[in-house]
């Protein structure tokens, strides 16, 4: 019963599962089971009646397979039956087929599958889902999970461009029992499997409200924040010099990523087509690299402007700015889109909950960036050697003014502001999302709530950085006028 013949290789392999489904629905056999078996697939037939009063399959009593070392299980309610008896009573069949290979359900994505384990079943031609009794799949393992997220997943047939299905974890809750045990509670009958996809630790239940509630507040007054500033820019063009420019780039950078962000759950929903979330995805981590590349931005200019005092004139220095600032954010999404279009789409993010009886797990989805290498090279990386930048620009500009004031060459006021003033330039222009780096151990928790506040406020800070600047420029004006018309009092 292989499924696969030597010189076939290259035919789908949904030809062959469902050629599979349909000889072991219309097998012929005595009695009201049937087993049949290779090296790597396990099949069971059964028929049902309608006073059907649910089915417990347990591995162990069943006859063992050599790839299968550890145990599985599935409990199946007596509810399967109910819906299909209302509309046509007749005699059913129900099938279970047990992969030990993930060899048939190949992804793009870089995950692995516990144990290789897929489990599947089917009740006749038709689909059963929206059960009300959940179906509740058992897997036993004796490996380490640490560092991984677990998903309890079915296979979505027909969801992917490139393969004949892809993972979901649509309509499954996960939970762990115990540390040996992954129990998949799932709400209609597929092909199961769990999971397993390297992965920070998970956000606690308890605290997703919260964090979520802190997001949406702090992203919405971001928003609000920057389209002022923007606004008050295009109504008072007084200063068109560079420094200005660079602020409004890093505002309408940090705008469209408030507002990616909050659109990504909306668009990561199931009932949304995946294309809508893939381009999504894209334009939020190109809004984050247009942030991360304005905040270096800003810290070259602030090196410009106090390390070469003098002669600082660049030719046409803002175009060289704008292609820097958003054509290099926009060569690396087009890259990663011609390289592999699914490294964006709809990304789980791991929450759990303790229960009585063990731990649970489900996940929050957001459309954003899938691939785990993607992530560490063009999100923490490219983050981390911004706030580098940018941490390193603020202890030599520190030095600098230390030293200006030590000779005295400036005076100890003046000194003092310029210190305030670069330490709240830099300090909110990339160094706040350098707290990604510290989510682990006793750091979790206060990283957590210290990196949603700052950086969902982001926009409201430059905000008042923008007003205080806005102040200092016309106080200094108005000292201008009032020196001068003492002058001309004096003559």
């Amino acid at each position: 019963m292989e499924m696969v013949p030597k010189g076939r290789t290259s035919t789908p392999f949904t030809q062959y599962i469902h050629g599979l489904e349909c000889r072991l629905l219309n097998a012929t056999f005595e009695g009201d089971n049937l087993t049949l078996q290779t090296s790597t697939i396990q099949t069971l037939v059964f028929k049902l009646g309608c006073d059907f009063a649910g089915l417990s399959l347990n591995s162990g009593a069943l006859e063992p397979i050599p790839q299968a070392r550890a145990q599985h299980a599935m409990q199946l309610p007596a509810e399967l039956t109910r819906e299909t008896c209302r509309t046509h009573p007749r005699d059913l069949r129900l099938i279970c087929i047990y992969f030990f290979t993930d060899r048939y359900f190949q992804t793009d994505d870089n995950s692995s599958l516990l144990n290789n384990y897929v489990l599947g079943a089917q009740l006749g031609h038709g689909h059963v889902n929206n059960l009300t009794e959940m179906i509740n799949i058992s897997f036993w393992h004796n490996q380490s999970l640490e560092g991984y997220s677990v998903t309890c997943v079915f296979w979505k047939e027909g969801a992917s461009k490139h393969h004949w299905g892809l993972w979901s974890p649509e309509g499954c809750r996960t939970e762990l029992p115990s540390p040996s045990q992954v129990l998949c509670r799932c709400n209609h009958l597929s092909y199961f499997a769990v999971l397993m996809q390297n992965s920070p630790a998970p956000v606690p239940a308890e605290l997703l409200a919260p964090l979520t509630y802190i997001s949406i507040v702090g992203c919405s007054v971001s928003i609000m924040a920057s389209l002022l500033t923007l606004l008050l820019h295009f109504l008072a063009r007084k200063q068109n010099d560079s420094i200005t420019h660079i602020h409004m780039n890093l505002h309408t950078s940090v705008l469209l990523l408030n507002v990616t962000f909050l659109l990504s759950p909306t668009l990561a929903m199931p009932s949304v087509p995946g294309l809508a979330c893939t381009a999504l995805a894209a334009i939020l981590h190109y809004a984050l690299l247009s942030c991360f590349t304005w905040m270096a931005i800003e810290g070259f200019n602030l090196y410009l402007l106090l390390g070469r005092v003098y002669n600082i004139y660049i030719r046409r220095y803002m175009l060289k700015l704008c292609a820097v600032g958003w054509g290099v954010p926009a060569f690396l999404v087009l890259l990663l889109l011609a390289i592999k279009s699914s490294v964006y789409g709809r990304h789980a993010i791991p929450v759990f909950d303790s229960q009585e009886n063990g731990t649970g797990f489900q996940n929050m989805s957001i459309c954003w960036v899938r691939s785990p290498e993607a992530h560490s090279i063009l999100v923490m990386g490219y983050g981390g050697l911004t706030s580098l930048f940018n941490l390193v620009v603020l202890a030599w500009v520190l030095r600098t003014l230390h030293g200006l004031k030590a000779r005295e060459k400036a005076p100890g006021t003046r000194a003092c502001r310029d210190t305030v003033t670069v330490l709240g330039l830099t300090v909110l222009l990339g160094t706040t999302w350098a707290l990604a780096f510290f989510s682990f151990g006793v750091f979790l928790l206060p990283q957590l709530f210290l990196f949603t506040i700052f950086n969902s406020l982001y926009g409201f800070f430059l905000f008042l950085w923008f007003c205080s600047q806005r102040c200092r420029s016309e106080a200094e004006v108005e000292a201008k006028m009032e020196a001068f018309s003492s002058s001309q009092m004096m003559q």
